[in-house]
């Protein structure tokens, strides 16, 4: 993939579907290939930017809108999302997946793959849901993972619980399918695919928590859903559905529309398009 240098050769800007790495926010990989685009394009006030942030600690499509194109993003977030999800039970963390370190702990004996299976089909269809503390979403005008991760390390998470499920309003969201892809009964000694990655992971300013010597139950699930479905509170309402808890220890999103993984490029190849001539 080849870019020329002169963005008035695309009047409708450019969609690129980039693979997000693991550990790298989506602001991130924006700066990144802003960066890249000024310097190719040599215009310094051209717009980059996202359509749909990804967490952190998950990987996949994230549409980056360079141009003419960052006028489309509000309709290409609006797009059904696909996701492959793990699930880890009988533990939860305060950000639902693993920044943050195990802080509550389940009974998970009774969690089996047909208990699993037999849950989904209660998840399917319009619903209301509340977002994870740490998430996007405003808390008096504050995203409320600026506030969470603030307090968090500084021990005051707790201050922040009230107010929060009181500011974070219900969302409606559409789940159009779930499918169980596979189960890792306890004490399983297997790890997650992204886990063992670790080592090759570029940032180490997001946080890391290890659960997987705790030995949990694991549950590997494909989700299709609409704009604004929190993966980490569907596994948080899950655990607590199954009589437990849980959180997420992979997330991948497949697809975004149109757009899916297989036919999205890394970061760097991204980047080396952005530089050629």
């Amino acid at each position: 993939m080849t870019f020329s240098r002169d963005i008035a050769d695309y009047p409708e800007g450019i969609v690129l579907p980039i693979d997000k790495p693991f550990r790298w926010t989506s602001a991130d990989v924006i700066r990144k290939v802003k960066y890249a685009a000024i310097k190719h394009f040599g215009k310094k006030n051209l717009k980059v930017g996202h359509a749909g942030t990804l967490d952190p600690l998950a990987s996949g499509v994230l549409l980056v809108c360079i141009g003419a194109a960052c006028k489309r993003a509000q309709e290409l977030q609006d797009h059904e999302k696909e996701y492959l999800a793990t699930l880890r039970f009988g533990a939860t963390t305060p950000s639902y997946d693993l920044e943050k370190d195990a802080d509550r702990f389940f009974p998970y004996e009774h969690i089996t793959e047909e208990k699993v299976r037999a849950v989904l089909p209660s998840f399917l269809g319009e619903q209301e849901q509340v977002a994870p503390l740490f998430s996007a979403k405003s808390v008096d005008g504050v995203r409320a993972y600026e506030l969470a991760r603030k307090l968090y390390r500084s021990g005051r998470l707790s201050e922040l619980d009230s107010a929060a499920l009181e500011n974070l309003h219900r969302s409606r969201i559409v789940i159009s399918e779930m499918e169980l892809l596979s189960f890792r009964p306890a004490g399983s000694p297997a790890l997650s695919p992204v886990e063992e990655s670790v080592a090759g992971t570029p940032s180490g300013r997001i946080n890391l928590a290890d659960t997987s010597h705790l030995g949990l139950p694991e549950a590997t699930i494909r989700i299709v859903c609409s704009k604004g479905t929190y993966i980490r509170a569907l596994a948080r309402d899950m655990g607590e559905a199954l009589g437990s808890g849980a959180h997420l220890s992979t997330l991948i999103r497949t697809r975004t529309g149109s757009y899916s993984l297989s036919g999205a490029i890394s970061l760097s190849e991204a980047l080396s398009s952005l530089a050629s001539v």
